[in-house]
């Protein structure tokens, strides 16, 4: 019992002295284990600057240029010059369709060439000669008539020997299947010894797509589209404004808008079977990182510029059942849940519609330490962006 009762009385004196200190006239110990507790909290004041209100659709990317290439000459297939697959030049030898019938064809024909060349050198000789003998009696003026006859008769077969020339020649050429742009090859779909171009056969030979530059195409709904209209105060672009227009394009899996171009067109009216209308940019593609049929998303201007928007970093946005918000120290250092309306992400920034205003303290970190209602140190922190 005795035991018991000293076990009580240490435990109670060890009480008073701990509590003793706090309960000290001017003692101000209670003050600081009270701010030891408030977790710092770094925050960041809006970003004001001048946007671009922008719309973000889906497409897909397309093919600038993608050619079947036929065989325009009847014969055997003889050779196939590259691999499939391979990336080729314009002007590239693709396909070389058996020659030996279209050389002799060409020789016939400059053949022909040559000898109504000589028809005419012997015509002009004709009529020189009998020209002469008319003024001394010696012919007819029926014979000159038939001499110059004769000369431009030699004159138009010559034109027409240069044209039978010229058409031996572009079909000797069209045995030769040349890339018409630089491009990739798709498998080649004929293999050598078989005839192509015959009987109006229009089988391809293989396909060619260029890749580098490559379209994005997408489609806009007509209310979208009236409200570019009405932000661009009814104006109409002319082809040269709409050339200049930045686009910004993301494949899927990426994080941001990383492809950059320009509108190429715009549909001059709405598709009434779907109510949407047709833009599509133009981008610079030398990695082949785009591919035709690739689901793309497209993001261009509104035509709507934003002056002094409220931006702030996109990591600081949370969400509930409410929509989305951010975590706001007020003047009392305590932190406040504000919903807020979002404007468009530029860089890692999103533009703030309303919710916040300039001098707002925004939380940016420590986000699962900051709670509604708990008082914090705020620590004003740079915004980047």
């Amino acid at each position: 019992m005795v035991t018991a009762v000293r076990f009580l009385a240490a435990a109670s004196a060890i009480a008073v002295a701990v509590a003793l200190p706090t309960a000290l006239p001017g003692h101000s110990g209670g003050q600081a284990l009270a701010q030891t507790q408030a977790p710092s909290i770094p925050v960041v004041r809006p970003k004001i600057d001048t946007v671009s209100d922008t719309l973000e659709i889906t497409g897909n990317a397309a093919a600038v240029n993608q050619v079947k290439l036929l065989a325009r000459v009847v014969g055997f297939l003889d050779t196939i010059h590259f691999e499939d697959g391979a990336q080729v030049r314009k002007g590239d030898l693709l396909f070389t369709i058996q020659q030996d019938q279209y050389k002799a064809q060409l020789k016939q024909a400059q053949a022909q060439l040559q000898l109504q060349q000589a028809a005419l050198l012997y015509a002009k000789t004709e009529v020189v000669r009998y020209t002469a003998l008319l003024k001394r009696d010696a012919a007819t003026q029926v014979d000159v008539d038939h001499w110059n006859f004769e000369r431009a008769s030699a004159e138009a077969n010559i034109s027409a020997a240069q044209a039978q020339v010229a058409i031996a020649q572009l079909n000797l050429s069209y045995t030769e299947v040349r890339a018409p742009f630089d491009g990739q090859m798709g498998k080649h779909l004929i293999d050598p010894g078989n005839v192509v171009g015959g009987n109006g056969q229009e089988a391809a030979l293989a396909e060619i797509t260029q890749l580098d530059p490559i379209y994005v195409e997408a489609n806009i709904s007509t209310q979208q589209a009236l409200q570019i209209r009405a932000n661009l105060d009814q104006r109409r672009l002319t082809l040269a404004e709409l050339h200049q227009i930045p686009v910004e394009v993301q494949l899927s899996g990426e994080s941001g808008f990383t492809h950059r171009g320009t509108i190429e067109y715009v549909a001059p009216a709405i598709d009434p079977a779907t109510g949407t209308l047709l833009v599509r940019a133009v981008l610079a593609n030398p990695n082949r990182t785009l591919l035709p049929g690739m689901f793309a998303n497209l993001r261009l201007p509104m035509g709507k510029v934003v002056k002094s928007a409220l931006l702030i970093p996109d990591r600081a946005l949370q969400e509930d059942q409410g929509g989305r918000y951010l975590l706001v120290v007020n003047q009392n250092d305590v932190i406040e849940q504000r919903y807020v309306q979002l404007g468009e992400l530029v860089g890692g920034l999103r533009v703030i519609s309303s919710g916040i205003s300039k001098d707002d303290r925004v939380v940016v970190g420590e986000l699962w330490r900051a709670t509604p209602g708990t008082k914090v140190v705020p620590q004003i922190t740079s915004i980047g962006g």
